[in-house]
């Protein structure tokens, strides 16, 4: 029997706890058209999000309730609150890791009656009327993606603690290289697979728990058996 692992889950926001990018909709809603040139940049890897963020925000006017205002209307998975439940019960550290909008993400979850979870994200600031900065309290100078917010650092713990990461999108690709547990649906499904790393895909937070269910009862990666994908659940540590 392996000795009992601390498990920490990790779960991206924008497309994974939303069931659209919330920050895009704040951009469509709010901003000028030319943030849609800033994008492509993104897209084709010519800029990091950091800052493609930075220059989109600053073309985003709106005043503060309309910002919280719009965030309220926002989607979620209605069986989100259902694992942050289970989480709680069973002891599994768990925070929101997003490449977005630490207000937007806040304004979502306490609509959500989840206002005390932990949202590791970059920082909207109000500067007055209707203009904003983003700043990125979690970035680092190291980041290979140049991230707005390097979820690969947040990620990176002890030896003695789990680390899974549920994601679904762009920014969570290279911290699914450094997590000892990957859930993936979408476009991260498809960069797992095509770089032949080892992951469990989920449809929804019920999927989720099921398989968390795994987790808690087994603790230890090397005892743990699944069915319930295409490839393992674990992926090796290093």
């Amino acid at each position: 029997m392996g000795a009992q692992l601390k498990i920490a889950a990790f779960v991206d926001f924008d497309g994974t706890i939303t069931f659209e990018d919330t920050t895009d909709a704040i951009l469509e809603r709010f901003a000028d058209e030319r943030w849609y040139d800033i994008e492509r940049e993104w897209i084709a890897g010519r800029i990091g999000s950091r800052e493609c963020l930075a220059r989109q925000i600053d073309l985003v006017r709106a005043f503060p309730e309309e910002i919280d205002d719009f965030a309220y209307t926002a989607e979620f998975d209605q069986t989100f609150p259902a694992f942050v439940a289970f989480c709680r019960q069973h002891g599994i550290e768990l925070n929101v890791v997003s490449d977005g909008f630490d207000r937007v993400a806040r304004t979502v979850l306490a609509g959500a009656g989840l206002a005390d979870l932990g949202i590791i994200s970059n920082h909207l600031e109000w500067l007055g009327a209707d203009r904003w900065r983003l700043g990125f309290p979690y970035s680092r100078g190291d980041c290979q993606s140049s991230a707005g917010n390097c979820k690969c650092a947040t990620l990176t713990g002890s030896a003695e603690t789990l680390s899974v990461l549920i994601g679904d999108g762009r920014s969570d690709i290279c911290a699914s290289g450094v997590a000892d547990v990957v859930l993936a649906r979408d476009s991260l499904a498809v960069h797992c697979r095509s770089a032949n790393r080892r992951f469990s895909q989920f449809t929804d937070f019920e999927s989720v728990i099921t398989l968390f269910e795994e987790l808690v009862e087994v603790h230890a990666p090397h005892q743990l058996t699944t069915n319930a994908l295409e490839m393992p659940v674990y992926a090796q540590r290093a």
